[in-house]
């Protein structure tokens, strides 16, 4: 295999934006940008120095020098650009939440099994340093039997009801924007829930403007997250054990810190650690760790991305969240 991975950007939203920033900042390939429009992709090449700019997804994913898709486009577009990009014989990194729905989530793990592929959620959270710290901690069993984990994410974010996050046609509303971060967060910690309560807020466009949910885990133990895109809050989370807590710094779900507690107020240990730029740099890592050696992510596996998206299916027929062109009436509970 070549010694320098391609990575080609489909789409140049701002969440582009930010991934393609710390892809440059760490020395990484940024061979190709796609966009619908010729001049949108001249123009994202240039402000980040990447050589080739192309006026199609379709040019985008059979440029010789890109082994790897970044996806980056609204979500109802996730699973169209992952199977144009697996067509092409590309690696696939798909922008959180995987796609729209579990029945496109499972399309897409199929075909990249078929086409002996790597495809990976872009999870950023999961890959961070201070992550690893704590799953190293509860593998250790300092915290004893898991309890609970709890979560929040709380933005105050555009009001115009234009905007793609009020948009319904687009995906937009606070679960698959903002919820999708702490439900991966407790499916992380905690496993695959095994029942689903939820509850929502909704804005005059029809997209859900708060979420809060309750989950039972194997084994007894209870997450709980809330999350908004019409009030901001801390963002805090913390880790529940028989024996101890790790409260993780607000922003949780970005580099941040966390503190090791027992409940006789002992501090076991104080984590902090300086992360360079955003962070979003270490899933790159992972995604090219998994097509040098041909294996999936056990950080952020295929099947478990199907089994969150089949979760945000249930969420969104508990509280009647319907997305223009579903079938209402399919049934999205979790298998």
């Amino acid at each position: 295999m070549k010694k320098s991975l391609g990575w080609g950007v489909l789409a140049t939203g701002w969440i582009a934006e930010l991934f393609t920033h710390d892809l440059v900042a760490s020395g990484l390939n940024v061979a190709a940008v796609g966009s619908r429009s010729g001049k949108t992709a001249d123009a994202f090449a240039r402000r980040f120095g990447i050589p080739r700019a192309h006026g199609s997804y379709q040019a985008l994913v059979t440029d010789p020098d890109v082994d790897i898709i970044y996806v980056a486009t609204p979500h109802p577009q996730h699973a169209q650009a992952a199977l144009l990009a697996l067509e092409a014989g590309k690696h696939v990194l798909i922008e959180k939440p995987f796609t729209l729905n579990a029945d496109e989530a499972r399309t897409i793990v199929k075909r990249a099994r078929e086409k002996n592929l790597v495809v990976l959620e872009a999870m950023w959270t999961r890959f961070l340093p201070h992550m690893k710290r704590i799953h190293e901690i509860i593998d250790s069993g300092v915290l004893g039997e898991l309890r609970s984990v709890t979560a929040e994410h709380r933005q105050f974010l555009s009001t115009d009801p234009k905007h793609r996050l009020n948009a319904p046609e687009l995906g937009g509303g606070a679960l698959l924007d903002l919820g999708i971060y702490p439900l991966s967060f407790a499916f992380d910690i905690l496993g695959a829930p095994t029942s689903i309560t939820a509850t929502a807020r909704f804005k005059d466009t029809g997209v859900d403007a708060e979420i809060a949910t309750i989950m039972q885990h194997q084994g007894g133990a209870i997450s709980t997250s809330v999350s908004a895109l019409d009030c901001a809050g801390p963002n805090a989370a913390a880790i529940y054990g028989s024996k101890a807590r790790i409260v993780i710094a607000p922003v949780w779900y970005a580099p941040t810190s966390f503190r090791l507690e027992d409940y006789q107020g002992n501090v076991l240990e104080d984590y902090a650690e300086t992360v360079a730029e955003r962070g979003m740099q270490f899933q790159a890592f992972e995604m090219e760790r998994l097509v040098r050696t041909g294996t999936a992510s056990a950080i952020m596996p295929p099947d478990e991305s199907v089994l969150i998206m089949e979760t945000l299916d249930t969420i969104r027929k508990q509280i009647g969240l319907v997305y223009p062109g579903e079938d209402p009436g399919k049934d999205r509970q979790v298998q």
